[in-house]
């Protein structure tokens, strides 16, 4: 594997709606990213990935995008992102903006031209579909339920969308979207953004002729993932963007790619893959159930183990996975990796140092250096996010009570990672002086940054010797770029793996609240992190307590 730039660094999400707000408008803002660069800086991250903050009506938090050329007012303009981009780079950080070209927004100019004119040059720009009475184009099923097409206004013609009805998808077959798809891009990185995370990326092709599926509901409709499987050729879109844009500026690319075949993985992020690294999903789609969140399974310590340890022997030295345990689309990964009830700060520090020492760029989401948690909904009412209101509806209609039904939206709803940033135990936790957009989690008394920045004990300062380590002269060669060798797999709610480069470390976590005894294979010469104040060791055996964990160099 060719060594990169970026194979070093580490990464932090930040949603700006949610993270800081500095004009008291009760929506986090990008002036509010740059207030906060310092707080990152110590903390040890290199590399910023922004949700979207382009010109957007918001119908799905800025994922449908009405102008690339724009910032959206209610985030600041583009001056405040270009002194952005300006402080990051004074701290030796990167921006990356999120890359959305599945699809635009229907505010986009492109889209109100299409529907002035659905035979012109425009038109050619979406998948545009005559409608027939009674008859949908296909039973596909958006992401956010009930049917992919939708009336185009003031004509005779449908359009597709696979996510929300705000969302049109862009015609990826038409060569002139593609080039104004990387005039855009270019557009950035010569403004001196680091780069860009490619949004739903698979979704670009389609199978074409497009034709039904086996409905998999009581709808009629089918999975929009069953089209997927049969769409060939997505490699000549990736290959050519890739080619016309990141690689002119060595940019840094990281794809959120699903339903990738094991075969393609070299030409997703081998050395010359399409893009620089892509999200290790195996841990989040763990249990997903085709009838909806209701039925999805609740992940045990030992699937957690098993998916990570399928990513990394999937991966090998292939090139650089992105692991994540959150982001903006999933629940707190300490809610959701930590068995009911077992919340704490050890198990908190045990699941990020298992994640953070993977092979691959450790990713961490806003708060998740905190310990942020999911918040307690007492009713649907107080859910924002869209794809959870339709998994609530989902649940109702499958026969699950209002209270089984918020349960489920509980366990998986976007709106847990999107809950404003837990700066201090004032009010709304420091996040805005005026009335948060979203509801601040009720426990920020407890989980904040302020508490946490000076607490030697705290997860904060448990991430920031997580990332010392990674950085460390003497352990980087290894913790970046050594092998990773599971050991002790079969062995019940315990996670072990070596690294193994110039040096050997033994990272082991205890996944239950009970103590559990292992041995070393041989002689321990240093503790390197202990989430504990002590190790119990007696010759080559070590007793972890609940939820310890440890970096060992053998």
């Amino acid at each position: 594997m060719v060594k990169k730039w970026w194979n070093e660094k580490v990464a932090y999400q930040i949603y700006p709606k949610s993270f800081y707000d500095t004009n008291g408008d009760g929506i986090g803002d990008l002036r509010g990213v740059i207030e906060k660069l310092d707080y990152l800086k110590d903390l040890g991250v290199d590399i910023i990935w922004l949700s979207p903050c382009y010109r957007s009506p918001l119908a799905d938090q800025g994922y449908d995008i009405s102008d690339y050329y724009d910032i959206d007012p209610r985030f600041g303009t583009m001056a405040d992102m270009d002194e952005l981009i300006a402080e990051a780079k004074k701290r030796d950080m990167y921006i990356l903006m999120d890359l959305v070209v599945n699809h635009c927004s229907d505010e986009h100019e492109w889209f109100k031209k299409a529907c002035e004119d659905p035979d012109g040059k425009y038109g050619n720009f979406f998948y545009l579909r005559d409608k027939k009475e009674g008859e949908l184009p296909t039973n596909w099923r958006s992401y956010f339920g009930g049917p992919v097409w939708e009336d185009l206004p003031g004509t005779n013609k449908q359009y597709l969308h696979v996510f929300h009805k705000k969302q049109p998808d862009l015609n990826w077959e038409n060569p002139e979207v593609r080039e104004e798809v990387y005039k855009n891009i270019n557009w950035w990185l010569d403004k001196g953004l680091g780069g860009f995370r490619i949004d739903a990326i698979i979704n670009i092709k389609k199978a074409l002729p497009m034709h039904d599926y086996e409905p998999d509901r009581e709808d009629g409709l089918c999975s929009i993932r069953k089209m997927l499987k049969e769409a060939k050729g997505i490699g000549d879109f990736l290959g050519e963007m890739r080619d016309r844009t990141f690689k002119k500026y060595d940019a840094f690319s990281v794809g959120e790619v699903f339903d990738e075949k094991d075969e393609e993985i070299p030409d997703f992020i081998g050395d010359n893959g399409y893009f620089s690294s892509m999200f290790d999903f195996e841990e989040t789609i763990w249990g997903a159930s085709d009838k909806g969140w209701y039925d999805c399974k609740q992940i045990t310590p030992d699937a957690y183990k098993k998916c990570c340890f399928t990513t990394q022997r999937k991966i090998g030295d292939i090139g650089f996975v992105s692991n994540i345990i959150e982001n903006h689309d999933e629940p707190r990964g300490v809610s959701r990796y930590i068995p009911e009830g077992d919340c704490c700060d050890a198990s908190k520090k045990m699941l990020g140092g298992l994640n953070f020492m993977l092979r691959g760029l450790p990713f961490i989401y806003q708060g998740q250096e905190l310990g942020m948690e999911n918040v307690k909904f007492e009713s649907i009412d107080q859910v924002d996010d869209i794809s959870s209101l339709d998994e609530y509806k989902v649940a109702l209609e499958a026969g699950c009570t209002p209270e089984e039904a918020l349960k489920a939206v509980s366990r998986f709803s976007r709106d847990n990672a999107r809950t404003p940033m837990q700066w201090t135990d004032g009010e709304n936790a420091g996040f805005t002086t005026g009335k948060p957009w979203l509801k601040v989690n009720a426990n920020y008394t407890k989980i904040n940054a302020e508490s946490q920045m000076n607490d030697p004990e705290s997860v904060r300062s448990f991430y920031k010797k997580l990332i010392a380590l990674r950085k460390d002269p003497e352990y980087k060669e290894t913790v970046v770029y050594g092998e990773l060798e599971p050991v002790w797999e079969d062995v019940h709610n315990l996670m072990a793996y070596y690294r193994k480069g110039d040096k050997t470390l033994l990272v082991v976590g205890n996944y239950q609240k009970e103590p559990q005894t292992i041995e070393l294979a041989g002689e321990c010469k240093k503790v390197l992190i202990n989430n504990y104040d002590n190790v119990a060791m007696d010759g080559n055996k070590i007793e972890l307590q609940g939820y310890q964990f440890l970096v060992i160099e053998m």
